[in-house]
């Protein structure tokens, strides 16, 4: 388990939020105080993939995204201000570490804590497949 402080980059608003983040059980959680006893979001690491990427704006990025569907929204949820729980609604999370060696290590651990399941993969085949058909 690592638990970290990193920055995540906002969904609408594309703003960078210092958060704290927790490696386990093949989860990312994330929470916005140290003290907070319940995450403010929680992204499955099932079926995605995790790349470096660069960002003007914050060094030492990268970003989980779901690599056959680009398009597709990641399997997450986040607790809103008012404490609903609500799906996720990102194509890709950036994330930034404070020091390249701690991006390295981020990107490493997290690669070991992908799992993959076919089922999944074959069920969003089937959804694209399904959306396609009706925009004919």
């Amino acid at each position: 388990m690592r638990c970290f402080i990193l920055f995540l980059a906002g969904g609408r608003v594309k703003t960078w939020k210092r958060r704290w983040f927790i490696l386990t059980d093949n989860c990312l959680y994330y929470f916005e105080y140290t003290t907070d006893k319940e995450p403010r979001g929680i992204i499955p690491l099932e079926n995605l993939s995790i790349r470096e990427v660069e960002d003007s704006k914050k060094p030492n990025c990268f970003e989980l995204f779901i690599p056959e569907h680009k398009d597709q929204v990641i399997k997450a949820c986040k607790t809103e201000a008012d404490g609903r729980v609500v799906e996720g609604n990102h194509t890709f999370y950036r994330i930034s570490a404070p020091t390249r060696d701690e991006k390295d290590q981020w990107i490493n651990c997290i690669k070991a804590a992908i799992s993959k399941d076919p089922f999944y993969e074959m069920l969003a085949a089937r959804k694209k497949k399904v959306s396609a058909h009706k925009g004919l």
